[in-house]
């Protein structure tokens, strides 16, 4: 673990790179969801990634531990990456990707939330509460702001990106009480190769027509670039900075997703995007403590070294 307080050259120059690549699978889940059905995508993107990071949990020997805990890792497995991926590629059918990842970007108030219900005294400071109900104010100016009532937007899409917010806030839980010591690599590698298992099959048999080259790239780029690479370069930013500072790259996803979301898809920048976001990342700033004196910026979840952030 590093002992400097400070961000090297190579910490930023991981740091910008994991904040650009978490900020695409969005885009490229609702190019993919355009051909291949949303068990597809699931099972291409977590069984193909899993081959990919075998090699490196082999040489590690981070496989033998995680296998030791397997009824947890298949939990935690089932909570980040089983249900929240097949309802962001649901979801994504319907719902522009930039308003897909801002919705994914209230993990810490939900983390908060969960906190609070924890027993966590921390979590109920005078800032963080502002945060929680700050965030979720944001929230509904953006759902209100991009059309919810009109129709313009699916609330039944928005509730399943909601839900997988909930989902990340609690797989760290889940990591920090029963799998604190298994390395990370081995506990991602197999669950999803485990979830790659289930949903493949039914992939097969709901995948009616032939993939576009636009779903075939946005599908290839999920799998390989948004979650094998980013993996090897998260694990590259925790040793250089700790787990501490690494996640707290997840507050630019949002801005990176809203931003391709314009440029590729053509889609629009509504009123309620423009004024709910910032209400948004400051009540998730807020909530998560970063502007809290004395205290780690992650102290409302766990401080373990597979944030909810990581697996998306």
């Amino acid at each position: 673990m590093p002992s400097s307080t400070h961000f090297t050259p190579k910490g930023w120059a991981l740091f910008a790179l994991l904040a650009l690549v978490w900020g695409m699978p969005y885009l490229f889940i609702a190019e993919a969801v355009e051909t291949f059905s949303p068990a597809a995508v699931v099972g291409i993107r977590t069984f193909g990634a899993a081959l990919l990071l075998l090699p490196f949990a082999l040489k590690q020997g981070a496989l033998k531990p995680a296998l030791k805990h397997w009824p947890w890792v298949l939990a935690f497995g089932a909570v980040e990456m089983a249900g929240p991926f097949v309802l962001l590629a649901h979801a994504e059918q319907t719902l522009a990707s930039g308003l897909t990842g801002l919705f994914v970007a209230t993990v810490p108030l939900f983390a908060t939330a969960i906190a609070v219900a924890r027993g966590d005294r921390g979590a109920l400071r005078p800032s963080r509460a502002v945060g929680l109900a700050l965030g979720f104010a944001g929230v509904a100016v953006v759902a209100l702001g991009s059309g919810a009532l009109d129709g313009e937007i699916s609330l039944l899409a928005i509730g399943e990106v909601l839900l997988v917010a909930v989902c990340y806030a609690i797989a760290p839980f889940i990591v920090a009480r029963h799998l604190p010591d298994v390395p990370s690599l081995g506990v991602i590698t197999l669950s999803m190769a485990a979830v790659g298992i289930v949903y493949l099959p039914i992939g097969i048999v709901t995948t009616t027509e032939p993939p576009t080259t636009r779903s075939l790239a946005g599908m290839a780029l999920l799998t390989v670039l948004c979650t094998a690479v980013a993996f090897i370069a998260f694990f590259a930013l925790i040793a250089e900075v700790g787990p501490v500072k690494a996640p707290l790259m997840t507050y630019l996803h949002p801005v990176v997703a809203i931003v391709l979301g314009m440029l590729v898809r053509g889609e629009p920048l509504t009123l309620g995007l423009i004024v709910g976001f910032p209400i948004v990342l400051a009540g998730c700033l807020l909530a998560a403590g970063v502007f809290t004196r004395g205290q780690k910026p992650s102290a409302v979840a766990p401080a373990v070294e597979v944030p909810a952030a990581a697996v998306r």
